[in-house]
């Protein structure tokens, strides 16, 4: 699709947002929103007709791009044929969506309850681990993003935590593993894997493993900066949880659906958590849906007594009806290879070029479509280019960095220090190669800013 310039129609629909939306995370009269016109594949573009190469994936969603005309196409058909109906009832598009997602987790995570979103899963995952066990209390890492809800935010660690934080949401902390700016002084990845593990149970020692239903983690940490754990450490994690009688959640929703180049981020390390989340790719972000994938063990015990929750649009026919067809889509047009490939040979490949040429970029991690640069001001030291949570002046040099890349057409996802790399999982390899072209000039800028 040619973008066309309509700068009117822009000016009416920024001058209405200003008007009346309420931004997330947002100071409101601080933030000045692109107003959207159209997007299709990997793109977007502006009232202008300035066109963005979309490297944010939305917030890591689109797993498939935008626009897909078999999702699209099927949204259509559902919405004639049955809009909405209530959760309680057997419903085509419900059941055909939670079978195929059930055919793809791991082991026998075979029961799906679904929600409106990743939020909403972690909510209902945590509740389930708790009354499951009859323990209060959830373990969750330090530099991990969950949700923005209640029980999500007191679980999230980072700084979006910290003015929702009520201090008695029954959570404790700990360090996962992060060799790069390692909590634990390791100069290996084996090493940071044994040194996690160990502070990770005596953390446990020291709570009372008798108190404590569940332990959740990203298993590759999304927002937080893309740190793939190291070899052995889920599994680690899994044998603590079993001998513990800890409830083990991995928490897919950003990482899930073909983003790491598996349909889970789960399967490159052959362990299966008693329940999942997830969300964002399950239909591309086409209608809102998430959802809990729960094993047999766990369904057992609300299978003659009833679990306390649920949700109006839990399993909406259009939402199910959307993951349907992007389920088949990535099945038929072998999006989740597609992901693995492109990840391997052309991101992968290029950003480590990247980083030979630019002293900016302190580390280079990921898989698939799911990578992170790391920003510093010294590679000897480590120090990252902008401080932990900088706002502001603070900020400037992660700003000027991001205008940089946006000028030249490309759309970045910027977070505290790091620019993530997380195009659509069927980005081509023209489109890699045309983003990582921009970064490349984009990151001259972050360099102006190293000592």
């Amino acid at each position: 699709m040619t973008p066309q310039p309509n700068p009117q129609a822009g000016a009416a629909v920024k001058a209405a947002d200003r008007a009346h939306v309420f931004h997330s995370w947002s100071a409101q009269e601080l933030i000045d929103p692109l107003a959207v016109a159209g997007a299709e594949g990997s793109y977007f573009w502006d009232y202008e007709g300035k066109r963005y190469l979309d490297f944010t994936s939305g917030l890591v969603f689109t797993n498939i791009g935008y626009q897909h005309p078999k999702v699209v196409a099927a949204i259509q058909e559902q919405a004639a044929t049955l809009s909405t109906f209530a959760p309680a009832f057997a419903v085509e598009a419900r059941s055909e969506a939670a079978r195929l997602i059930a055919e793809r987790t791991p082991g026998d995570l075979d029961k799906i309850f679904f929600t409106n979103g990743g939020a909403e899963a972690v909510e209902n995952a945590t509740r389930m681990a708790r009354l499951h066990t009859g323990r209060p209390k959830v373990l969750s890492a330090y530099r991990s993003y969950h949700g923005a809800t209640s029980t999500a935010i007191n679980l999230t660690g980072d700084p979006r935590r910290w003015a929702n934080d009520n201090g008695a949401a029954g959570v404790v902390r700990f360090w996962a593993p992060f060799l790069y700016r390692s909590p634990f002084h390791s100069d290996s990845e084996s090493q940071e894997c044994e040194r996690a593990l160990t502070h990770l149970e005596d953390t446990i020692a020291f709570e009372g493993p008798g108190t404590i239903a569940a332990l959740i983690l990203e298993t590759i940490p999304g927002t937080a900066g893309i740190m793939t754990p190291p070899a052995g450490y889920l599994a680690g994690v899994r044998e603590i949880c079993d001998r513990y009688g800890i409830v083990f959640i991995l928490d897919e929703v950003m990482a899930g659906f073909g983003r790491t180049g598996k349909w889970f981020a789960a399967d490159h390390f052959d362990v299966t958590p008693d329940l999942m989340t997830f969300a964002k790719g399950v239909n591309s972000g086409y209608v809102p849906l998430g959802g809990v994938a729960i094993s047999a063990e766990i369904a057992e015990t609300f299978a003659k007594r009833p679990y306390p929750g649920g949700l109006t649009y839990s399993g909406h026919p259009l939402a199910c009806a959307a993951a349907v067809a992007t389920i088949n889509v990535m099945e038929e047009e072998g999006i989740v290879d597609q992901a693995a490939a492109v990840g391997e040979t052309v991101i992968g490949p290029g950003l480590r070029e990247l980083a030979e040429r630019h002293p900016s970029i302190g580390d280079v991690r990921g898989t698939g479509v799911f990578w992170a640069l790391e920003l510093v001001k010294s590679r000897e030291t480590r120090e990252p280019l902008v401080p932990y949570n900088a706002a502001g002046e603070a900020n400037a040099p992660m700003a000027a960095f991001g205008a940089a890349a946006k000028a030249r057409g490309l759309w970045p996802f910027i977070n505290m220090n790091r620019t993530h790399v997380v195009p659509p999982c069927n980005v081509t390899e023209a489109e890699a190669k045309e983003g990582l072209a921009v970064l490349d000039e984009a990151l001259s800028v972050a360099d102006e800013h190293t000592v």
